[in-house]
């Protein structure tokens, strides 16, 4: 198990390397450097935490990809997580709402991270509504889907996917919750939440529509190479949000931030992988079933957030609840499965003892 976490330690070592350093520059003690080492690690902790279900779905997807697209999500998109989502996505929203270039985005976050701190966390509607809707879609595809067969929570599941059946049932439900949502904010607000709820919804038929159009051309591999490492980045920033958000609560230090971050990224993807390459999804049935469940909460989470503060404690601990339920409950049906296959065989050897005495 730890081949394939080995990268991952490296990374670590690196990073934690890095952190020391930039803590004794700034401060110039050890108790500086000390700070520093401490608050990455908590970083990289809590984004581990938030995006456990987000290594199990992203294995669920790996799974139909080429071994050497494997390979690349954890290479190049190693690379776009990190300076894509934990770097140059805050700056770009900096330089948005502030109206400046990139380079004077990165030098407000070096020199004045307070201001570049309240910067990101006014765009927070934004990041909430895109976030929201975008997850709340991947779910609703694994949920409402009237061939899903598989169900873990029955009397809920069973009945979702017969309403798969409806066309845009689903969509029709997401829309109404976030107008639900949006009548809780004021005037500019509730418009600026609904314009990026629906930009959210946008951005998922945009993803299905480019993954269908390269499956059918055969460009890239189709879904099982190009179009599912584009799906993969997208699903993998959207679960990025309220990790980048929630890191600020430790620091407004861009580069403490893209460490830890970082450092949570890369384990998430060697765990994706080793879920891969152990057959952990068929192994552990339900395990799939619990983490898009937790994309619903997290997708849920995420829109409320719009009114409500909700502590980034409570959306790992929801998840990480749901999928431990899911993991328990596979181990279960494979140990009653087990018991099954030994009672039957035990009667079929029984069956065969007695009818050598008959016969003899």
């Amino acid at each position: 198990m730890l081949r394939y976490f080995k990268g991952s330690f490296i990374f670590t070592a690196v990073c934690l390397a890095l952190a020391g350093w930039l803590g004794w520059s700034r401060a110039g003690t050890i108790g500086g450097a000390l700070e520093v080492l401490w608050i990455v690690a908590v970083l990289a902790v809590l984004e581990i935490s938030l995006s456990f279900d987000n290594a199990v779905v992203n294995a669920s997807v790996l799974e139909s990809q080429e071994p050497i697209w494997r390979q690349r999500f954890l290479t190049w998109g190693m690379v776009i997580a990190v300076f894509g989502m934990r770097i140059v996505f805050p700056l770009a929203i900096v330089a948005l709402a502030a109206g400046i270039g990139p380079i004077e985005a990165l030098q407000l976050s070096l020199r004045q991270p307070q201001e570049y701190e309240r910067i990101v966390s006014s765009a927070h509607l934004s990041i909430a509504g895109f976030g929201g809707t975008f997850l709340a879609m991947v779910g609703i595809k694994f949920f409402f889907d009237s061939d899903k067969h598989v169900h873990w929570i029955g009397t809920i599941e069973k009945r979702l996917a017969r309403f798969g059946e409806i066309d845009a049932f689903g969509l029709a439900l997401l829309l109404i919750i976030l107008l639900a949502f949006a009548r809780l904010l004021k005037g500019e607000e509730a418009l600026q939440f609904v314009e990026a709820g629906i930009l959210g919804v946008a951005a998922f038929v945009a993803v299905e529509a480019i993954g269908h159009w390269l499956e059918s051309s055969n460009i890239g591999g189709g879904r099982s190479g190009l179009g599912g490492f584009i799906y993969l980045n997208v699903l993998d920033a959207s679960f990025s949000f309220d990790g980048v958000i929630g890191a600020f609560a430790l620091s407004n230090n861009m580069l403490v931030i893209a460490l830890g971050l970082s450092i949570g990224a890369m384990f998430v993807r060697s765990l994706t992988i080793m879920l891969v390459e152990k057959g952990s999804l068929a192994e552990y049935r339900y395990l799939e079933h619990g983490a898009f469940w937790a994309i619903l909460a997290l997708a849920g989470i995420m829109l409320a957030s719009s009114s409500f503060q909700i502590s980034e404690t409570v959306t790992g601990l929801i998840g990480g609840v749901l999928i431990a339920a899911s993991l328990l409950w596979s181990i279960r049906r494979n140990r009653r499965i087990e018991t099954e296959h030994r009672s039957n065989a035990a009667k079929k050897a029984a069956q065969t003892r007695a009818a050598k005495k008959s016969g003899g």
